[in-house]
């Protein structure tokens, strides 16, 4: 398979229009998403070849590393070319141990804006996406009411282009609809965790992108029987059928694989062109419902 990624279309995300296959940056920092990388080098070589091959939809957040990623993608992109989107998340901060803390009060959400614009070299932020931390994997119910109204203030005040949503409900999803509009969802999501379906199609419905993080599993990989025998039929690697599984999900899904590799960075782009046959997507339930039984 050649590398390209055209093949999987675009999107709207807010009022951009961007290809469906993306970057996330959450590898580019050190273990643990925390500090710097073994090479940083190679993690602006990352960043360039994805845009290089066609990629315009970067996803990141100032808390990695803390400000690490950032700046490696300013070090690495910097002037932006014009139909890059780059989309950050708020709501959280990193602990001297590297733990994962919530950084909910206005006055942390404002600060982050502003760490994400110095550090990207940006003035305005196309996305910006508000984490939940009430879980840090899974969504639990709460209001978002007081932390939207903060962005929203923001948005008015030309920092921020578009608001999103991370880690939340579809009743956090309306709730937050009554105050601002929403560009975007990104929750955890991939061939074996598929309780977000009926959000992904009331959203689909509305014409609003669905990103999943962890679609290739994060940091438990996806492991099947099912996926490495349906792989190795398609002479294909199990992630690349994972994605190609993704992109035809829905077309309001835009995905954000990360990987600190060229050569996998490569073999993410290339699963745009697997096409899975109904014989194939029909194997591919195999996986999701063990996962649904159990939950």
């Amino acid at each position: 398979m050649s590398t390209t990624i055209d093949q999987a279309g675009t999107y709207t995300l807010g009022n951009r229009t961007v290809r469906r296959l993306g970057y996330g940056a959450m590898q580019l920092a050190g273990p643990h998403v925390y500090g710097p990388p073994k090479d940083a080098d190679a993690a602006r070589a990352v960043l360039r070849e994805a845009v290089e091959l066609g990629v315009n939809h970067i996803d990141t957040s100032d808390y990695y590393g803390p400000h690490i990623t950032n700046q490696l993608i300013r070090e690495a992109l910097h002037p932006y070319r014009d139909d890059l989107v780059i989309v950050t998340k708020v709501g959280a901060r990193r602990g001297d141990d590297a733990s994962w803390l919530p950084a909910f009060s206005a006055q942390e959400l404002e600060l982050a804006v502003h760490d994400n614009l110095r550090n990207l070299g940006l003035e305005t932020l196309d996305v910006v996406n508000l984490r939940a931390m009430f879980d840090p994997f899974k969504p639990a119910e709460g209001s978002l009411a007081a932390q939207l109204e903060a962005l929203a203030g923001l948005r008015q005040r030309g920092l921020i282009r578009h608001i999103g949503l991370s880690n939340v409900s579809i009743q956090q999803v309306r709730e937050a609809q009554r105050i601002v509009p929403i560009a975007c969802v990104q929750n955890m999501y991939n061939l074996a965790h598929r309780h977000d379906d009926p959000l992904i199609d009331a959203l689909a419905a509305e014409g609003i992108a669905y990103v999943p993080f962890f679609p290739l599993g994060g940091f438990s990989p996806l492991q099947s029987d099912a996926l490495s025998a349906v792989a190795a039929q398609l002479g294909a690697t199990p992630m690349q059928v994972a994605i190609a599984w993704l992109l035809q999900r829905s077309p309001n899904i835009l995905l954000i694989p990360g990987t600190s590799s060229l050569l996998h960075l490569r073999e993410n782009l290339a699963a745009a062109q697997l096409v899975l046959s109904a014989d194939v997507l029909a194997r591919l339930e195999e996986i999701a419902a063990p996962a649904a039984s159990a939950s």
